[in-house]
């Protein structure tokens, strides 16, 4: 396996990127009454688990400050998917949108537990 040199090589940071442009993009369709709230709130979410992620790389040099900034992304993700519970149940998502999304968090959230297990594979 080739030496990651860039938070952007990272699996986790490409999925949770892409997510968080997906969230955007939807959230764009919200309704004005939202833009404050629920519209602030989850593109703030999905996009701090991307700088979180970025900035846990950066620390690496220190494993217990790497983990507890991968463990902060791993919370954001959770957050998100539970604007994205609200999003479906006040109608401004589909279920098919929440299901594919709420799975790719999942997934986030297993990569970032993975990572944070073994911090010896990614620190320096």
């Amino acid at each position: 396996m080739e030496k990651i040199k860039t938070h952007r090589e990272l699996k986790v940071y490409q999925s949770a990127f892409k997510a968080a442009m997906t969230i955007f993009d939807l959230s764009k369709e919200f309704p004005k009454e939202e833009v404050y709230s629920l519209t602030d709130q989850i593109r703030r979410s999905s996009r701090s688990v991307c700088a979180d992620t970025a900035e846990a790389f950066r620390r690496r040099k220190y494993p217990k400050s790497f983990s507890n900034k991968l463990n902060e992304s791993e919370a954001e993700a959770a957050e998100t998917q539970n604007w994205l519970d609200f999003a479906l149940n006040c109608g401004y998502i589909t279920e098919e949108v929440h299901i594919r999304l709420d799975k790719e968090y999942e997934n986030i959230i297993g990569m970032l537990v993975s990572m944070q297990k073994h911090p010896e594979k990614w620190t320096i």
